[in-house]
């Protein structure tokens, strides 16, 4: 039997492992019965930890901010650069629609509060839990709640027309949970096109028809870019996260003792029966190449990579295992490597080893760092992967 050997990236711990192995498994059967999946799971034993429980990190504090740098003329058919920003902070569009508003007034006895009725919306979805973003994991029933409450809904809600509305809240809900998602680290990010169906799934649970073109973000986030309104509402969010997460430290530790990690994948490739493939993800990828370098594993017929600095850090002398400009082993299999455009993370190697090396171009819709993590919810990816295998 074939088996595929799935070797997870940098920060993914349990039970996100098992989740995401899960999710490759069931994506990769789908389209070829016969499959062993077999998963490789590093980052519990060898992967990095803070030993004295942080007493590196300096004390909670400050309120440092930083400022998206977003185009003065975005693509209006390209979200990516809207979507970065509601990642950041799911609020921006409600802020700057809220900004917009006509000062409040006390209203007369007896009107109905403009917010009232997105208000009860929000309420019976929140009701249903997170059954409407399925796709996206938990957290839609909790950011609803949330955002009923929201000083800035009445504003918003007078500003805006209530198609209008339903689709910024709608986009709120989604960035909110997407958000999340980034800030637990969550190795499972939707693509693009699975995030828009959800908003359009919510606009019309919020009491609009679903106008199919949410992907645009074409209201008032791309409209208002490079305006004092949209950079004074853009802060970062992640700095502490980003400081005490393990995904710097696994990447550090693998280069500095990496050679447990890879003697372990050699005696689990070992046990199985060829053909074997070996697919990694992001340092995954640079622990299967590294081990494919260093040490011969006939029964590996293919490599395939996904979003892996290992050109980069061969071509800049940083992989272990080789130095440019020495050659790729004849022993190292076919190698596929996949890369998104937008995923900061992802490298070329053809150029670097000429007939050795398929790079394919997928596309997730997502910008950086959520397309780094896009890459197992994307159909396209397991279609490459079933095409090349041996």
């Amino acid at each position: 039997m074939p088996s595929v050997v799935f070797i997870h990236g940098t920060g993914v711990r349990e039970p996100g492992f098992s989740a995401l192995v899960g999710r490759f498994a069931a994506e990769l059967t789908r389209l070829r019965d016969g499959l062993r999946v077999v998963p490789y799971y590093w980052g519990g034993q060898h992967g990095a930890m803070l030993a004295a429980g942080g007493a590196s990190l300096p004390p909670e504090g400050g309120t440092a901010r930083s400022i998206a740098v977003v185009p003065s003329m975005p693509d209006p058919d390209d979200d990516t650069t809207g979507w970065a920003t509601l990642y950041t902070d799911p609020d921006a569009e409600l802020v700057l629609a809220a900004s917009g508003a006509e000062q409040a007034v006390e209203l007369p006895p007896g009107s109905v509060p403009p917010e009232q009725k997105i208000q009860a919306l929000l309420t019976s979805l929140a009701a249903q839990g997170d059954v409407l973003s399925d796709e996206l994991g938990p957290g839609l029933a909790r950011a609803a709640v949330d955002l009923a409450v929201h000083p800035l809904l009445r504003p918003t809600a007078t500003a805006l027309q209530p198609g209008d509305l339903a689709v910024l809240v709608a986009r709120c809900l989604v960035a909110r949970v997407i958000a999340a998602a980034l800030d637990n680290d969550t190795p499972i990010i939707p693509v693009g096109d699975t995030r828009d169906i959800v908003v359009d799934r919510l606009v019309k649970a919020l009491g609009a028809p679903p106008r199919g073109v949410e992907r645009g973000l074409r209201t008032m986030l791309l409209r208002s870019v490079g305006s004092a309104a949209s950079r004074a509402v853009v802060r970062r969010r992640r700095a502490l996260t980003q400081a005490t997460h393990p995904v710097a430290g696994d990447i550090l530790r693998y280069l500095t003792r990496g050679e447990r990690v890879r003697t372990d994948l050699c005696t689990l490739v070992e046990g199985l029966e060829a053909p074997v493939t070996l697919v990694g993800h992001s340092l995954g990828g640079i622990i299967a190449l590294d081990t494919l370098v260093t040490t011969p594993l006939p029964q590996v017929r293919l490599l395939v990579t996904a979003g892996s600095q290992g050109p980069f850090l061969y071509e800049s002398g940083s992989l272990p295992s080789l130095i440019h400009p020495e050659p790729l082993p004849a022993h190292v299999p076919d190698w596929l490597n996949l890369y998104d455009p937008r995923d900061l993370l992802g490298y070329l190697g053809a150029g670097l080893f000429p007939g050795r090396v398929t790079d394919v171009v997928v596309n997730s819709r997502q910008p950086f760092p959520a397309a780094h993590s896009a890459y197992w919810t994307n159909p396209a990816v397991y279609r490459h992967i079933v095409d090349h295998l041996p």
